[in-house]
């Protein structure tokens, strides 16, 4: 190890110490321990531009295990992101560009968020899958476009997680030879040793995966062995590596190799005596050398003239090769095509009853048309969820003859969460727009990676069939319940669940205008009535009224499959002397993004509201004065009869409908609700 290095290094080391001490939180372990691979990657391999941090062919970092991140916050300082001292000093203070875990969009240089473990290696494999799709599609000889590799950190905790291992599985079946994976195998979790928890063969694990593997014995001091190591994972094509180093946690504490240094910030003393061992002034906070910068500095550099050198190859290909050229723009602008909508289906209520997973499937055929950065897939249930258009090219190693990696359609196996972080991946790379299909139920299986889509601003589309106690037969174990009351709950989520085909239609317009969201689409099983008043422009309102027959006695407000249930209740109230307005809301989120205007048009005040979804209850308060819903988990039954027996009809509708009318007489008054309050 040369001097040089030997100072970055515990630079590195000392300013994880003092950024973690100066916030009172965090953890210097990994940062300490984990400083020489960052030092050798950043020095030898990745290729970044710290002035242009977005620009397309750039090598991915991925953070896995995210509570290291001092150590990558401390990196893209050395580079020259926009990230200075002060923020470092701010680390985990409100409002800095540092917080506790690396977050996509609030911090330079960072290109994904990873917290819960096994997020980051996830997302890692949908950003190697971008790459291998759009190289495919765009490049061309001489003209390599897309050829940058996704390199990750992880740890003992990322290897636990069972999301890292569906994904790593699915890694392997797909050869993704750019992906290259740094494990720290420091044996130190929050608990103690790894002994007490996690003893299997992790290489041996890698290697049945269909992994490339290596495994580096001394990574505090063996810069040479590190950089050997992915040499020769780059050349590996047809695999994804796994380079398995040793390192201590805490290297140079008191404490090193213990999970005292995990999680806590090391001491005044011993941060003192961490510099002077590093042969630094034990005296003086986040100092670095004008040698480590200078450095550092350089490596940037060679990232800004890799930049220019794509920039002029680009630049040659879009004059070369016109149309792709032009194609390529446009995706990386993140625009969308002209007239893309144009073509998707419209219905009358002439059109026969479908189910609106149909509906979905006609449109998504539709869609790949239309929008050729469209690229997803189904976690084994594509007849089910209807995801695959006909004619779709499967994306899989050209080697295996059963597809090519210029396909679009993704066979994620029965791997719903990690088909969700993978999706994270593939939204952020630049590109592409990413789905995924499942039933709705299972989408909870897959939360943790969904929410962080909503954390995330990406755009990404869970396609959720199977919507409600009306999937049948599976019974409860299958029947959401609760679960649109989460995505409902959830901030910059969308949820739509459609009444028909038009809303289908209006939903997926929606969900891919709204770049910065994920939507999750919650569609039937069951067949479905083509709703007259029922429209694709109205869903952008979220909420909209259906029917109106003349001044409403009481409004009935609902979604997806119960919407026509609800014509049909006011049917029967029509026959008593009782009108009824039905509003359709296929999206609560939209709706609420209304004025305040729009909202009492929709719903005017002084009337009386019942709600209906055979979903819970619970959230509908906020719209309605009464319920009609579930209470309680689903039935093995057939939809009719499940229906029935929870009382989701259109006599219990117009008798709960009724009686709030009743009541509120009685009363004298109707109560404003929340929805209408600004």
């Amino acid at each position: 190890m040369s001097k040089n290095d030997s100072l970055c290094i515990n630079t590195i080391r000392a300013l994880a110490a003092d950024i973690t001490r100066e916030a009172n939180a965090g953890h210097p372990g990994a940062p300490m321990g984990c400083a020489p691979i960052a030092h050798v990657l950043w020095r030898d391999f990745i290729r970044c531009n710290p002035k242009s941090s977005h620009y397309p062919n750039r090598d991915r970092f991925v953070l896995s295990n995210g509570h290291a991140c001092a150590l990558q916050y401390i990196v893209l300082h050395l580079l020259g992101y926009d990230l200075s001292m002060e923020d470092l000093k701010q680390f985990r203070r409100l409002k800095s560009k540092t917080p506790g875990h690396p977050e996509r969009g609030h911090t330079d240089g960072i290109e994904v968020t990873t917290g819960p473990l096994g997020q980051g290696i996830t997302n890692a494999v949908g950003l190697a899958i971008a790459e291998a799709n759009l190289a495919a599609t765009f490049n061309k000889p001489g003209y390599d476009i897309f050829d940058n590799y996704t390199y990750v950190l992880m740890g003992d905790g990322c290897m636990q997680e069972g999301v890292a291992s569906e994904a790593c599985s699915l890694a392997g079946h797909l050869q993704l030879g750019k992906l290259i994976v740094l494990y720290d195998d420091n044996k130190i979790t929050i608990d103690g040793d790894t002994a007490f928890s996690f003893t299997e063969d992790v290489i041996k694990r890698f290697e049945a995966y269909g992994w490339h593997t290596q495994t580096v014995g001394d990574g505090d001091k063996d810069l040479d062995s590190i950089k050997t190591a992915i040499e020769k994972a780059q050349k590996v094509t047809d695999k994804p590596s796994l380079i398995k180093v040793r390192t201590t946690i805490g290297f140079g504490s008191k404490n090193q190799g213990k999970e005292s240094v995990h999680g806590s910030p090391l001491d005044a003393e011993d941060i003192a005596n961490v510099k002077k061992k590093f042969g630094l002034d034990p005296e003086k906070k986040f100092q670095v050398a004008d040698e480590v910068y200078d450095a550092y500095h350089k490596f940037g550099e060679r990232g800004a003239k890799l930049e220019k050198d794509w920039n002029e190859l680009f630049a040659k290909y879009q004059k070369e090769f016109k149309a792709e050229g032009a194609e390529l723009k446009r995706r990386l602008d993140g625009k969308l095509p002209k007239d893309w909508a144009k073509d998707l289906p419209k219905y009358t209520p002439k059109d026969k009853a479908v189910a609106t997973r149909k509906c979905s499937e006609a449109t998504l055929t539709k869609l790949v048309e239309a929008l050729p950065e469209l690229i997803g897939g189904s976690a084994d249930l594509t007849p089910s969820n209807n995801t695959r258009w006909k004619g779709a090219v499967d994306f899989q190693p050209n080697s295996t003859g059963i597809g090519e990696y210029q396909g679009r359609y993704i066979r994620y196996g029965v791997r719903e969460h990690a088909m969700f972080g993978i999706m994270n991946g593939i939204a952020a790379y630049q590109g592409l727009i990413p789905y995924g299909g499942t039933f709705l139920n299972f989408l909870t299986y897959g939360w943790g990676s969904a929410r962080l889509s909503a954390l995330s601003h990406l755009r990404t589309l869970f396609i959720m069939t199977h919507d409600s106690i009306g999937l049948g037969e599976d019974g409860p174990t299958h029947q959401p319940i609760e679960t649109l009351a989460l995505t409902r709950a959830t901030p910059n989520m969308l949820t739509f669940r459609p009444a028909d085909g038009n809303e289908t239609t209006g939903s997926y317009i929606m969900a891919i205008e709204n770049n910065d969201r994920p939507s999750v689409m919650a569609f039937s099983r069951q067949n479905l009535p083509q709703l007259e008043g029922s429209s694709i422009e109205k869903v952008a309102k979220g909420g909209y009224v259906l029917e109106c027959p003349g001044k409403p006695d009481v409004i009935i407000v609902s979604t997806g499959s119960e919407v026509c249930i609800a014509v049909d209740a006011a049917k029967k109230l029509k026959e008593d002397g009782v009108n009824a307005r039905i509003v359709s809301m296929p999206c609560t989120e939209l709706f609420d993004d209304q004025p305040l205007s729009y909202k009492t048009e929709v719903f005017p005040t002084g009337i009386p509201i019942v709600s209906l979804e055979a979903l819970t209850t619970f959230g509908w308060q906020r719209y309605s004065h009464a319920q009609v819903g579930m209470t309680t988990f689903g039935a093995s039954a057939m939809y009719t009869d499940a229906y029935e027996a929870f009382n989701i009809t259109a006599d219990h509708t117009a008798k709960v409908s009724k009686d709030i009318i009743a009541k509120y007489k009685k009363i004298g008054h109707v109560p404003e609700l929340s929805f209408c309050q600004i």
